[in-house]
């Protein structure tokens, strides 16, 4: 086995999987494969947000642990390959990120594409369909909560937002969710700073195509860039979504579509 294929592409925190709950979080890591070196990019680009989601990893072993629920994190840097894209997706590997030119995808071809599909993207992927299988044979369909974090500043211009809940057309927990986090005085973007209905995303793929309850949270990143913080904000948005994953329309296969339209 060489260096390239002895990478493990993801992490998983145990949990209870009779919990119904699985935790995802697909930019949680910056890692790379030795093979890759550091795909070209000057000393600290990768530490950057265009490498990761920064504070993710740690926030959501947090939210894993009190809920007691199994969680899958992406240890593959994005700019190796994206992890919330579909195969087909133009974005999946980025020659051009936030302004860094990404030399160790300028000649990404077909081939090496294929390739790192098949040894990160793809097993991560697999992974978490395994994962709801299991889930779902327990006996009840399982809830999906998928964790993310933006910048402060895009562009020059401050984001307002302490929390983003993102969505598609199901809105079972997020509408819920955000009226909650409203409530108790944090600035909640609905469907900001980005938009949750990207075609076959992770969550259309795991959780709109099957009927699967779900929802995107991005927290921003200098609320959450050292540990202690980012794990307290993992405790903080479990105590927000615990007794929400647990109501019976939430608890149902229900197939609400996308404003994407279908995959494929």
């Amino acid at each position: 086995m060489d260096a390239v294929t002895a990478f493990a592409p993801y992490e998983l925190v145990p949990g209870d999987e009779a919990s119904g709950l699985l935790i995802i979080a697909d930019h949680a890591m910056n890692l790379l494969p030795p093979a890759y070196g550091t795909l070209g990019l000057a000393a600290g680009e990768i530490e950057r947000h265009i490498g990761y989601d920064i504070g993710v990893a740690e926030m959501t072993r947090a939210f894993a642990r009190h809920a007691g629920a199994p969680a899958l994190l992406a240890r593959f840097s994005r700019l190796l390959i994206d992890a919330n894209r579909g195969e087909d997706d133009p974005t999946l590997v980025m020659r051009l990120s936030d302004g860094a030119i990404v030399p160790g995808n300028a000649r990404v071809d077909a081939v090496e594409r294929a390739r790192r599909i098949a040894l990160y993207h793809r097993p991560y992927h697999d992974a978490i369909a395994a994962t709801l299988d299991r889930l779902l044979a327990a006996g009840r369909p399982p809830v999906i909560v998928s964790l993310h974090s933006f910048t402060p500043v895009w562009r020059g211009a401050p984001r307002p937002w302490q929390v983003g809940v993102l969505w598609d057309n199901d809105p079972r927990l997020p509408l819920p969710l955000i009226a909650r986090l409203r409530a108790v005085g944090w600035q909640v973007g609905d469907n900001e700073p980005y938009d949750g209905a990207l075609a076959n995303d992770t969550l259309f793929r795991h959780g709109t195509a099957r009927g699967f309850a779900h929802v995107l949270i991005e927290v921003r990143q200098d609320l959450i860039a050292e540990p202690a913080a980012a794990a307290a904000w993992g405790e903080r948005l479990w105590a927000a979504l615990a007794d929400l994953v647990d109501r019976p329309e939430v608890r149902a296969v229900s197939q609400f579509g996308s404003r994407t339209g279908p995959i494929g």
